[in-house]
């Protein structure tokens, strides 16, 4: 079952899938909807304590050495992103990352920026919240003052849904960084001959839920013909991928380590800076 579906469907849909013993491939929401032992789920999506793990990293990896900064509005999920990165940190390889968090209004102003930043010191930016309008007013106003203090902005996998504005003056000058597990640049021959099949019948550019929808149906559906009754063991295959490097991974309770389901644990880092685009890692 390759399903499109909403948070509360996932659970009756995993339900379903255990019972008849059909994998159940959940290619949109982030969510596991609480599922435990149902070894036929696949959340392609990556959950938030997934997204967030690879922030860790990602950050640890390349700004570790740098004045960390969570700029954050007040909330239980701004509390349970920094958790999971406490968390995490006690477990990591290498030394644990310091971040220094920051509740601020919904309103916020420069100032209130600014004197958590250092003008002689190369800072990174972070967005604590999943919140995509507070990402934005983050992102505009740091960049308005890149120029007097240098900086990196780091936002969470919600800002896909506002990237295209970072091509507007108002953004130009800092790196902006945030992570999204479907990246395609659209160079590849396939690709491009979708997009001219939609040019030509419907008039139209395809979305990005076309390509998803595309790869995600002949990653499956060939594995169905290759490994038949036996497709439930082989869902991390990468024989036949298309535009994403998916990396599906077992999730295991602990300290059982007991199976609970697969997840997609692949992202790409994404970089804006001066409207131009490119993965980092």
């Amino acid at each position: 079952m390759i399903v499109n579906c909403t948070s509360q469907e996932v659970k009756p849909f995993a339900e379903f899938a255990l019972k008849h013993k059909i994998p159940f491939i959940n290619t949109t929401i982030p969510n596991d909807g609480g599922i435990q032992n149902n070894p036929y789920l696949v959340v392609l999506n990556p959950t938030l304590r997934t997204q967030c793990e690879g922030m860790y990293r990602f950050i640890q990896k390349y700004f570790a050495l740098n004045p960390l900064v969570v700029f954050r509005k007040k909330g239980s999920t701004e509390s349970y992103i920094q958790n999971i990165w406490e968390e995490f940190g006690k477990q990591a390889m290498g030394s644990p990352i310091q971040f220094k968090y920051v509740d601020l209004p919904d309103s916020f102003t420069v100032n209130q920026l600014t004197q958590h930043l250092d003008s002689n010191k190369q800072s990174v930016c972070i967005a604590g919240t999943l919140d995509a309008a507070f990402g934005r007013r983050l992102a505009q106003q740091l960049a308005g003052i890149h120029k007097s203090y240098p900086l990196t902005i780091i936002g969470m996998p919600t800002w896909d849904n506002i990237t295209r504005e970072f091509s507007r003056p108002e953004f130009k000058g800092p790196e902006i960084i945030y992570s999204n597990p479907f990246y395609n640049p659209r160079t590849d021959k396939l690709s491009q001959e979708i997009n001219s099949q939609f040019a030509g019948s419907m008039y139209a550019r395809p979305s990005d839920m076309v390509f998803r929808g595309y790869e995600v149906t002949w990653n499956y559906a060939k594995l169905l013909l290759q490994f038949g009754n036996d497709i439930a063991s082989n869902l991390g295959n990468k024989s036949h991928l298309q535009f994403t490097a998916y990396d599906i991974q077992p999730v295991l309770s602990k300290p059982s380590m007991q199976l609970q389901y697969f997840e997609n644990k692949k992202l790409y880092f994404l970089r804006w800076q001066d409207g131009m685009i490119k993965t980092v890692q």
